[in-house]
């Protein structure tokens, strides 16, 4: 072993804070700086399923809460996507690794196949204004400027033809669903403390302005929908919304007109189909929860067995989150595999019943994170996927009793995978950033995970665990950022977690600490340890003995200024600071003879890439 006899005997001292001159991070949700803006939407739809086109009207009531002064406002077309050698076919065709869902089939949808959504006769307070179409984002010069704390009426005409599924979207999809109509209608982006957000739709998530819907939906009789929002016409409709009414659904020339309003989402989304079954299960806390899915018989018996499970995963999710705010929320089978929406998901329902609980369980705490606390999926992709795989993979260990003792063992080695690779990039990266998808899917959701599962072992789990109620009860229903998040935790811990959130989602610098040797220095005997990697963190070390029995240390951080809550027979050293590569653990009490092992981290819950000079075994 190599001899290394340093002892540490000082402490770097660097303050670990944002800069309060720095107006993107001076919001707060609780300081009366914080703002956002808002919006009422009034659509009246009619489809047509035959030719799976749809035209609509949109009232927009725009109120801006911002601090400056707007001349113009853009909205999002995302079904333009869908069409030969738009950006997301040419992406798509280009990267490394292909989406397989997506690979080349945009590029050979026929005319009558692709997706597109058009605005005409747009006017602002009943004056025509400026709209021009570019891809998938509409930029509209107002004729009339909005100023601070103004509102305004926008309303346009627009028409649409739903595409062949490829992305989420679409129509007939491979289990044989109708329509899955998400992203579907002209979409308000937001405009935040970063100013417009307008990234076009390329194949990554959404971010929406919050507000209150209400829809009306024009369709042919025999579909039933699913969706968004409260029926507010069950006895007219029946179709399973309303229980008690037996009497035919009261249709004109062979449609109905379902109408839905939905207070308080940033998003709308529906799905439809002839063949659904619509089952009402109620669950915890008043909370209607609503399932659609194809009447096959191959998959009934596990939509059944869902439908409890579902419950519970509210359950779980309201107690280690915070209430779920609506009255109800629908899992619907559609899509191409999971995708969350305001009250709503759709799935693909031809699955095990493993499977099937899996994509509800993250798909539903989505609700949670995204659709209550509406983080930008384009910039901070990590926060909404990442936060979401952390809690579903403990909800279905709880649920399933499943009895892992990490349930985001998977995440890790996930992330670890990546870390070793060469081919990761920071998590600050824009979602459509990415050199590869693969790349992208593990920082977001595995990455994204660790990082929530990893600040237990910074904080201890009991106060990480506080850290998320208390950050869902600050900013639900707001747009919080990976700061906000961080300035939670930092209050609710007590410690400094700007270095946590810096090295972790800011660089790709990683943790490799090694037990490097064992020595004696003045008569003490000294156990060394080297930190390899860039990025800092505390270190729980067991020590094992000769005869089994175990001496547990814990050596914080010094930029933390703060130290977790160890048990009574855990000994809290001194601090490491990051800057001295290595540390030299005294063993008061210990005689080094007597050891048989040591190791950094048993319990495994630092993503340490490097986890074979984690443990020093006495050679036998």
């Amino acid at each position: 072993m190599k001899k290394i006899a340093l002892i540490l005997t000082a402490a770097i001292a660097l303050a670990g804070c944002s800069s309060s001159k720095n107006v993107v991070s001076s919001q707060d949700a609780s300081s009366g700086t914080y703002w956002q803006q808002h919006v009422n939407y009034d659509m009246d739809v009619n489809m047509d399923v035959d030719r799976y086109q749809y035209t609509g009207k949109q009232k927009l009531v725009y109120t801006n809460n911002s601090p400056e002064t707007l001349d113009r406002v853009y909205y999002h077309l995302f079904f333009n996507a869908f069409q030969p050698g738009s950006e997301m076919d040419v992406r798509s065709r280009t990267i490394a690794d292909p989406d397989r869902r997506v690979g080349s089939r945009i590029a050979a949808l026929e005319p009558n196949e692709i997706g597109y959504l058009h605005v005409s006769n747009m006017t602002q307070d009943g004056q025509a204004v400026l709209a021009d179409e570019e891809g998938t984002v509409l930029v509209v010069k107002l004729a009339k400027s909005l100023a601070p704390g103004e509102s305004t009426t926008l309303e346009l005409d627009f028409n649409g033809q739903v595409p062949v599924q490829v992305r989420r979207s679409g129509r007939n999809n491979k289990e044989g669903v109708a329509l899955s109509m998400t992203q579907w209608y002209p979409k308000m982006a937001e405009f935040d403390k970063y100013g417009w957000n307008t990234s076009p739709y390329i194949g990554r998530e959404f971010h929406g302005v919050w507000g209150d819907f209400d829809v009306e939906l024009t369709i042919d009789k025999d579909y039933t929908v699913g969706g968004t929002g409260y029926l507010q016409n069950p006895k007219e409709i029946g179709h399973g919304y309303d229980k008690a009414n037996s009497g035919p659904a009261k249709s004109k020339d062979g449609k109905l007109k379902w109408h839905f309003k939905a207070p308080q989402v940033h998003d709308f989304a529906w799905g439809a189909d002839k063949d659904f079954i619509h089952d009402i299960y109620k669950g915890a806390n008043g909370v209607d929860l609503h399932f659609f899915y194809k009447d096959n018989e191959a998959i009934k018996e596990n939509w059944k067995k869902l439908q409890p499970k579902t419950n519970e995963f509210l359950k779980y999710f309201n107690e280690h989150v915070g209430d779920y705010p609506y009255k109800q929320y629908s899992v619907i089978q559609g899509g191409d595999g999971g995708m969350e929406y305001a009250m709503c998901t759709l799935i693909t329902g031809e699955r095990s019943f493993g499977s099937l609980a899996g994509v509800t369980a993250h798909e539903f705490a989505h609700s949670w994170f995204n659709h209550i606390l509406a983080t930008n999926e384009s910039k901070d992709e990590w926060m909404d996927e990442g936060f979401t795989t952390y809690i579903s993979n403990y909800a279905m260990n709880a649920v399933f009793n499943e009895g892992k003792e990490n349930p985001n063992s998977g995440s890790y080695r996930g992330y670890i995978g990546l870390a070793n690779s060469g081919k990761e990039q920071p998590q600050t990266t824009h979602a459509d950033r990415y050199a590869y998808n693969a790349a992208y899917g593990t920082t977001a959701y595995s990455k994204g995970a660790v990082f929530m599962a990893q600040l237990g072992y910074v904080v201890g789990d009991d106060v990480r665990d506080d850290i998320i109620k208390e950050y869902y009860n600050t900013w639900k229903f707001k747009h919080p950022d990976p700061n906000d998040f961080k300035r939670v935790a930092e209050r609710v811990s007590g410690f400094d977690l700007e270095w946590y959130l810096r090295d972790w989602t800011m660089t790709t610098n990683t943790i490799d600490y090694s037990v490097e040797n064992m020595s004696t220095l003045d008569g003490v005997d000294v156990i060394t340890f080297k930190r390899n990697g860039l990025m800092p963190m505390p270190l729980d070390v067991e020590v094992t003995m000769n005869d089994g029995s175990k001496k547990m240390y814990y050596i914080p951080l010094s930029e933390m200024r703060g130290e977790k809550k160890v048990a009574r027979n855990v000994t809290t050293v001194a601090d490491w600071a990051w800057a001295y590569p290595t540390y030299d653990l005294e063993l008061d009490g210990v005689d080094m003879k007597n050891i048989r092992s040591v190791t950094i981290d048993p319990k495994g819950m630092m993503a340490d890439v490097n986890k074979e000079n984690n443990t020093w075994q006495l050679e036998e």
